[in-house]
């Protein structure tokens, strides 16, 4: 079986590998010089199974006005004339209550908690050194009432029996010592305690390498252009500078996924939001993250990367939009000032942005199309990383016509028809 995979981000070579892994003749087609240069080039750090949650839930209407006028605010939009932008609006705003929010967070724990299990098993057989850290998930809290809101996710986190614990200010700092010289400025945290931290640009990049081992091909600095189609099935993808004939094709485009498959006609609400990070040397270990922390006010997350500090957030709607402005970090720059003053060193940063895949309901979109032989894996949103494994083995399973160790009910394309 030859199999064509769209997309050498975290999703593409995790797909690639599972399907080598099965003995599939692999394929896979990137326009970058090599894997994981896009949004997965410097994300967030977290592997955060228990953090799964999308970001339409109940009083985020209320909550986003508020954001919009803080000096530090983790949400920008720009009124761009676009429709599709709208109407993703739109959508998400209908996901804003308490019963999608529960369905959709059930969808997206089902993925990653079996994405956690996918990894261990991974690492298990291909070793890899990606700055992996098992410490968890410091979700912290500013004020009672964020506290208070938490227990909507303890509820669902207990349902699928992700483990966490709350902890008051003396617990997070025994958790992150480092937040002890700032302790006023919280009063507890919500520990996910099977949380990883690692670079998923240094996974992506080793796993591409040991997918090569298996027979996987890799063909960069290829421009997807469309598709070649005979009756309800894909012939061929295009590029400009090849053609690419499979059995099989998997789309793991991100948010270039919904522009290229408008083309056959599958119309996915997934819209790229822009987020941001900076990338600092450790300067003081004691002073600085031992895992994750997530700063629940300004939706901040702070990880150790082995001898770095990755510090990641806000969302800016604004279409396809990669500029990094001279002003754009300054609000993740500002928190980890806030938290771990004397952890990084603030001489040496290094800026990035990248477009997450967002859907309106935040969960990803998966598995098969009304093409017989093309499938998805896309549209993981902020958390790519922390579902790759998870969503790549199952689709891959799908694809070999093997039955899949979880349910796609409610993820795959046809709900949104």
């Amino acid at each position: 079986m030859k199999v064509i995979v769209l997309g050498a981000g975290v999703i593409g070579v995790t797909t690639a590998y599972y399907l080598a892994k099965q003995g599939v003749d692999v394929t896979v087609v990137d326009r970058q010089r090599e894997a994981g240069l896009e949004t997965s080039f410097a994300n967030a750090g977290e592997l955060s199974y228990g953090m799964s949650s999308p970001w339409a839930a109940p009083g985020i209407p209320k909550k986003a006005l508020k954001w919009l006028l803080m000096r530090h605010r983790p949400l920008t939009i720009w009124p761009l004339p676009s429709p599709s932008m709208w109407a993703w609006g739109l959508q998400m705003l209908r996901n804003c209550n308490e019963e999608s929010y529960r369905i959709n967070k059930s969808r997206m724990v089902r993925v990653s908690s079996y994405s956690r299990d996918a990894l261990t098993d991974l690492l298990k057989d291909v070793p890899i050194d990606f700055d992996q850290r098992n410490l968890g998930t410091l979700q912290l809290f500013r004020t009672e009432k964020q506290l208070e809101a938490s227990k909507v996710d303890q509820d669902v986190l207990r349902e699928f029996d992700s483990p966490f614990e709350v902890l008051d200010r003396d617990a997070c700092i025994a958790a992150e010592p480092g937040l002890a010289n700032v302790a006023e400025k919280f009063v507890g945290g919500l520990q996910l305690t099977s949380d990883r931290t690692g670079d998923c640009r240094k996974f992506t990049a080793a796993l591409a390498a040991e997918a090569e081992k298996m027979g996987a091909k890799f063909r960069y600095n290829e421009t997807i252009m469309g598709f070649e189609t005979r009756n309800d099935q894909i012939s061929s993808v295009l590029t400009e500078k090849d053609s690419f004939e499979g059995d099989g094709f998997v789309c793991c485009l991100g948010p270039y996924s919904a522009v290229l498959l408008k083309e056959l006609d599958i119309h996915l609400p997934i819209y790229p939001v822009k987020g941001y990070s900076i990338t600092l040397p450790v300067k003081d270990p004691v002073a600085a993250p031992q895992s994750t922390i997530m700063d629940e006010t300004y939706k901040v997350a702070l990880t150790r990367l082995g001898d770095r500090i990755r510090v990641a957030g806000q969302a800016e709607i604004i279409g396809f939009n990669k500029k990094l402005g001279k002003h754009a970090t300054d609000a993740v720059r500002y928190v980890v000032n806030d938290l771990f003053p004397d952890g990084g060193d603030q001489t040496k940063i290094e800026n990035w942005t990248g477009l997450r895949p967002m859907t309106p309901d935040g969960t990803p979109v998966l598995g098969r199309t009304e093409f017989k032989n093309l499938f998805l894996n896309t549209g993981h949103g902020t958390l790519g990383w922390t579902m790759a494994c998870g969503s790549s083995r199952a689709v891959a399973d799908l694809v070999v016509e093997r039955q899949p160790d979880i349910s796609f009910e409610g993820l795959e394309a046809n709900r949104y028809a």
